[in-house]
């Protein structure tokens, strides 16, 4: 409903006093992004530095009670961000990338060191192309959100296959592909995003600031994904 609402008051909206220039607020945007990789990053190091993320995966079905606890942050905020406050949003932001690094711990233990740190570079220098590419072109890019979606929806579906049904790891590199052009995709149609975010905010402090957090999580999300595909298609185990 908030990304919907949103994106209809990009066309047709009237001209309005701007709080700050579109530069501004787009890098504000990022930094939230990136303070949120930050944490995550911190998280994950000391679950893994320390041990204690062999104990968290000692409770009983702890990966289902993280990944339901991701989703039910992500749903709460997206579905309520209206209504909470700007501190709120932020507390909710944070508190998802927290939960990640706990899960993102368990990669240190899986993947050779060499390839967390190759696997992050290519999907830093990616993910900033496409997010230049997002900010700068004038082509509308929700032209290309159906697609996305597909391909999306096709990434859920074999992960559910492979997981609980079928035996499909002979598909898993192309999955991997697929994932990688997906969330390409996202990052340049959610930075494009921004703009019509600060077009019908503008004028609107407090709803602008929760947009930016909006956005942010969002393009977390791009990267999170485009990194985790990287690294299996080019990560080598331990």
């Amino acid at each position: 409903f908030f990304m919907d609402q949103l994106e209809q008051s990009l066309y047709g909206v009237q001209e309005r006093r701007e709080l700050e220039p579109l530069h501004k607020y787009t890098a504000k945007t990022f930094a939230w992004m990136f303070l949120g990789l930050m944490v995550t990053f911190a998280v994950s190091l000391f679950g893994y530095a320390t041990g204690s993320i062999r104990y968290v995966f000692m409770v009983p079905y702890a990966p289902l009670i993280l990944l339901l606890a991701e989703l039910g942050v992500v749903i709460f905020l997206t579905s309520r961000i209206e209504r909470m406050s700007v501190g709120m949003a932020r507390g909710m932001f944070f508190t998802y990338a927290a939960l990640t690094g706990i899960v993102f711990s368990v990669y240190f233990l899986i993947y050779d060191l060499t390839s967390l740190v190759m696997a992050f570079a290519s999907a830093s220098l990616y993910f900033g192309v496409m997010a230049l590419v997002g900010y700068t072109t004038k082509i509308d890019l929700s032209r290309i959100r159906n697609v996305l979606m597909t391909g999306l929806i096709i990434l859920i579906v074999f992960e559910v296959l492979s997981k609980f049904v079928l035996q499909l790891a002979q598909f898993e590199r192309v999955m991997c592909l697929l994932g990688i052009a997906v969330f390409l995709g996202y990052t340049a149609y959610d930075t494009q995003k921004i703009k019509v975010y600060h077009a019908a905010f503008g004028a609107d402090p407090e709803m602008a600031k929760k947009a930016s957090i909006f956005s942010a999580l969002q393009l977390y999300l791009d990267f999170i994904n485009l990194f985790l595909y990287i690294l299996r298609y080019m990560g080598k185990k331990k």
